[in-house]
């Protein structure tokens, strides 16, 4: 008998929750997972028209947003008419955010039914709020336990998960999935000072063999361990590592550094935090590099930079989201921003989805990515220049630091008159200076950054765009 998660074929579909596969088979749902992708096709359109015909009915936003689509969004007939729907951007959602708090006219359940509020931290000015139902919560988990299934997740394993547990969600959608599929699951939590050191310790303790984490931090906790006299490989249990927040996972040589720092396999994940905790893109144990798209969860486009025009498979674009079994906020069409490339991958595990061979390599717009966090020279420049003894221009160095984290120098020019000022107090005059920078930097951005002082006038000025990012990496 084909092997089934049990769901049903109404929207938002429901799902058995006593529903585990045999730990010896390959897929948690065979027959969804190994369709051909042209039969598949008509299982997303199935839910795309629920998923359309509910936002049209439920939410104020979209019955404006989609107003001059050309097309009835109570009865989507194509996925081709599907994508003539205008593309969402961060600011549309920031906007309705901005003039309908806290969660904007996306909101489709009334506000007694959120279960959970998470959100973005704000790096570009006001934080997106995202109001989860418990229904959808529980079909997070479902999504995720198929993720980790492919990933090489087992009942049996104990899943260490070292990220933030604050309003970043990457970390709660790793946790539920490992809960739903059975596993152990190992809430350990990161970023507080000396809990590293700490980890090194618990993962010597409890002996997991999973972890979740950024790949940047993998590697920090390995050259920790190290230092503490500990051998990653021999002293740790790990056989199996899937990451997200960053796109080390996919780029070769740091997914080959972590193999090697533990001997364990690695798996490459990510989405955006509009579309998380469904992890959509993500690796299976038999994909060397790169991500499957899910389609069938969240629903993936490419589409080309500059007109929104579909992007063939083979070629590169820009990967446009769609939830396909959200009740609470859907985001529909929403622009990553990220650039990617597509094709169908004759992967060993027999999926038959859509792969990003490559994983998220670049960006449409300017954004960085350091330790995890979204960081745009647009808000640094927005505190900058909102600072009077700002001395007209700036420069962003970004550098990688031993252990592999990432480093942020802001390079930033004082006005000649404040330069001087401070300058007549000695180095400590321009000290209190940096340190009052750095702190405006930390507390808009929600991570500490390196400031470096220059006099007024030292950047060459131009007509045209500014090169400001130096990516030394």
């Amino acid at each position: 008998m084909a092997q089934t998660s049990g769901a049903s074929h109404y929207w938002p579909p429901q799902y058995d929750p006593s529903y585990v596969p045999h730990p010896d088979a390959e897929h948690w749902d065979f027959r969804l997972e190994t369709m051909p992708p042209a039969e598949r096709d008509g299982v997303i359109l199935d839910k795309l028209r629920g998923q359309v015909r509910y936002a049209w009915e439920r939410s104020g936003f979209y019955r404006e947003f989609w107003r001059d689509a050309g097309v009835d969004p109570a009865n989507i007939g194509s996925l081709e008419e599907f994508a003539r729907l205008p593309v969402l951007t961060k600011e549309h959602v920031r906007q309705e955010q901005e003039d309908y708090p806290p969660y904007g006219r996306f909101l489709c359940v009334p506000p007694e039914q959120i279960y959970r509020v998470h959100g973005t931290s704000g790096t570009t000015g006001r934080p997106t709020v995202f109001g989860i139902s418990r229904c959808d919560w529980e079909r997070i988990g479902e999504a995720h336990a198929r993720i980790l299934w492919a990933a090489g997740v087992r009942p049996h394993d104990t899943v260490m998960v070292a990220a933030v547990f604050s309003l970043y969600v990457g970390s709660w959608g790793a946790l539920v999935g490992a809960e739903r599929l059975g596993a152990t699951c190992f809430p350990f939590g990161a970023g507080v000072p000396g809990q590293t050191e700490r980890a090194v310790e618990w993962a010597q303790m409890v002996q997991p063999t999973a972890l979740y984490a950024t790949p940047s931090y993998a590697l920090y906790l390995a050259e920790t361990a190290r230092e503490m006299g500990v051998d990653p490989r021999s002293d740790f249990a790990f056989r199996l590592m899937f990451f997200s927040g960053e796109p080390g996972a996919s780029v070769p040589a740091t997914r080959q550094a972590i193999a090697d720092a533990y001997g364990c396999q690695v798996v490459d994940q990510g989405s955006m935090a509009e579309m998380t905790p469904w992890m959509s893109n993500g690796g299976c144990r038999h994909l060397a590099r790169g991500m499957h798209l899910w389609q069938d969860i969240v629903y993936t486009e490419l589409v080309d930079a500059d007109r929104h025009a579909p992007v063939p498979l083979g070629g590169e674009g820009v990967p446009v989201y769609t939830h396909l079994e959200r009740e609470s906020q859907p985001m529909i069409r929403y622009w990553s921003g990220d650039i990617a490339r597509w094709e169908m991958v004759d992967c060993p595990c027999g999926r038959t989805y859509p792969t990003l061979p490559w994983g998220i390599y670049g960006r449409a717009d300017d954004m960085l990515i350091i330790r995890g966090q979204n960081v745009f020279p647009s808000r640094i420049e927005d505190v900058l220049r909102a600072r009077d003894d700002f001395g007209g221009e700036f420069r962003l160095v970004v550098e990688q630091e031993r252990g592999y984290l990432d480093r942020l120098t802001v390079q930033t020019e004082v006005s000649a008159t404040v330069w001087a000022s401070a300058g007549e107090a000695g180095p400590a005059g321009l000290e209190g200076l940096r340190d009052e920078v750095a702190a405006a930097l930390r507390r808009a951005l929600g991570i500490g950054v390196s400031v470096e002082l220059r006099t007024e006038g030292e950047f060459e000025r131009t007509q045209f765009k500014a090169r400001r990012v130096i990516d030394l990496r």
